[in-house]
């Protein structure tokens, strides 16, 4: 059970008021209060005025523990642990991909309905609109960073993108 503390508001002093503050009320609004959910009862009557209040006590906060990390994987004794195999050059990395100047929605079509704003293969010039971002409920033209033809396309349509995410080669 909650503890409750009583306050006057208005307490009556000898002198200032002929009504004396009835303990026993006090104590029956205090068992009504902490019988319930409030957390104050206000209690008025001429002159007088009662309020008992009790402070709101809020549950501890709960932490979880972050899962523990998972061990390497250890080599059988008497095997060599195989060498990591060399990674290719990922297009990616090209000094030919274009980069998303913003983080959104990647479209690969004007409408879902309409055909690809380019495909493997098509030839773009400078300037030229290859795909929209959508941000903020805004759509925005990504233009071609230079002439040449698509030779990779590493989005899918409507697939979410980072700024400075690869989304194209343009070579």
């Amino acid at each position: 059970m909650s503890r409750t503390s009583s306050s006057a508001t208005k307490p009556a002093r000898s002198g200032e008021t002929g009504e004396k503050i009835d303990a026993k009320l006090v104590r029956e609004i205090a068992t009504l209060l902490s019988e319930s959910d409030l957390t104050e009862i206000e209690v008025e009557k001429g002159d007088l005025r009662i309020r008992v209040a009790r402070q709101a006590t809020a549950p501890a906060p709960v932490y979880a523990t972050a899962p523990a990390p998972l061990a390497a994987p250890v080599a059988a004794p008497g095997h060599p642990a195989a060498a990591p195999a060399e990674t290719p050059v990922s297009l990616a990395d090209n000094a030919d991909a274009l980069k998303s100047p913003m983080v959104g929605t990647a479209y690969l079509r004007p409408s879902p309905d309409s055909k690809p704003f380019i495909e493997i293969g098509t030839h773009v010039t400078a300037g030229q609109k290859v795909l929209l971002i959508e941000a903020m409920k805004t759509f925005n033209d990504i233009v071609a960073h230079k002439s040449g033809a698509i030779t990779a396309i590493l989005i899918e349509d409507a697939q979410p993108v980072e700024y400075n995410q690869p989304l194209l080669v343009i070579s």
